[in-house]
């Protein structure tokens, strides 16, 4: 990982596509910037999740969870477009696809539905890998996301005509459960904003006056958040559903996705603008938040037995304040690299016995050297 800062890097001004979506490099060519943001997107990710059963009981708490869903999946997904700039269908690209989403998403799927059948006391939850569970939709999403990434290399105006794709989904109700596609759709926007990004885009959310405006944006956006929640339901943030399923209007969608979209960028913007770019004690972190989105939702369906949040305290600023500080400590040992040794053969299996010929191995050699090096 870098020490220098990527604004005055040769390497980060002249990266190479291919490498950046996941092949093998050198150690010391993994950028720290997008490993800290990683980080503390995942973070975000797994507090908002323990803030939830706290929303109906605090606006401050509720004006919290809408500002942060307002860009940390966001974040997460323009980063993963980013990354994806260099899939080319190619044959050891499609082997590693399966083997490092698809074949994950199964896993999780079938874990998540036999789990939750015990924490939400639903013993009869049928196994689906058509109706993603919990949080496993991400997956499917990435899944679809990455296989188009040719297509949208392709044509023109791909982020446009991604916009186009999420306000028609908005419309559409009819739109089924299967892969979560609704979510899938209009979060597309997201991933595909990240592939038509360059090196040299990131280098600009460090100027000073971007990092000098970021925090009081995200302050701004907060006060926002707590007042217009009367007026405004937040779940247009979370992606999950048409207009007409949110209760507005079918013109209200395609108006909703372009505001939105433009909401969570500016955000994303002021989220990157303030994310270290130096190497930090949590950087190496960055390497595994697939590992703590897809393992902390076991922790949070875990304690809903145990009735936590059933305790008057809890809803008390000490309480979220301490529901935060758990949420982020348990994330973060769940990005640690003996975490990753133990459930590797869940969330990066190898698979080598279902591929043949030289594909099979030079994935193979190259999912090996990236575990040596902490290449994802």
């Amino acid at each position: 990982m870098p020490q220098s800062d990527p604004s005055t890097s040769t390497r980060a001004r002249h990266a190479d596509p291919a490498k950046e979506a996941g092949g093998a490099e050198p150690a010391g060519n993994r950028d720290a910037f997008f490993d800290n943001a990683k980080y503390l997107a995942i973070v975000l990710v797994a507090v908002g999740h323990a803030w939830e059963p706290l929303r109906a009981d605090s606006k401050v708490v509720t004006a919290l969870y809408t500002t942060v869903y307002a860009f940390h999946m966001p974040a997460f997904i323009i980063i993963a477009g980013y990354f994806s700039r260099g899939f080319d269908a190619a044959p050891r690209r499609i082997q590693r696809l399966v083997t490092g989403v698809a074949l994950p998403y199964v896993i999780f799927e079938v874990a998540y539905t036999l789990f939750t059948r015990w924490s939400d006391n639903v013993p009869d939850r049928p196994i689906s890998v058509l109706e993603p569970l919990y949080l496993t939709w991400f997956l499917a999403a990435l899944f679809i996301w990455r296989l188009t990434t040719p297509l949208w290399r392709i044509v023109r105006g791909p982020l446009p005509l991604a916009l186009g794709v999420a306000m028609l989904a908005t419309v559409s109700p009819a739109i089924g459960e299967d892969l979560d596609l609704q979510r899938a759709l209009q979060f597309l926007p997201y991933f595909v904003l990240g592939l038509c990004l360059k090196p040299e885009h990131f280098q600009l959310v460090r100027h000073r006056t971007v990092r000098v405006l970021a925090l009081p944006i995200l302050v701004s956006a907060f006060a926002v958040a707590y007042w217009s929640r009367p007026y405004m339901s937040p779940a247009w943030f979370y992606h999950r559903d048409s207009a007409e399923q949110i209760g507005a209007p079918v013109w209200a969608g395609p108006l909703m996705t372009l505001a939105v979209f433009g909401c969570s960028t500016v955000l994303v913007i002021c989220f990157l603008a303030l994310v270290p770019r130096r190497r930090m004690w949590f950087t190496a972190l960055g390497a595994g938040t697939l590992y703590g989105y897809l393992l902390h939702g076991f922790v949070v369906q875990g304690v809903k037995p145990l009735h936590v949040y059933d305790h008057a305290w809890v809803h008390g600023p000490v309480g979220v304040a301490a529901v935060s500080v758990v949420a982020a400590v348990v994330v973060t040992l769940l990005c640690t690299s003996g975490v990753r040794r133990v459930f590797r053969f869940a969330v990066e299996p190898r698979m080598t016995w279902f591929f043949q010929g030289a594909a099979a191995r030079r994935t193979t050699t190259a999912s090996s050297l990236q575990r040596r090096v902490g290449v994802e």
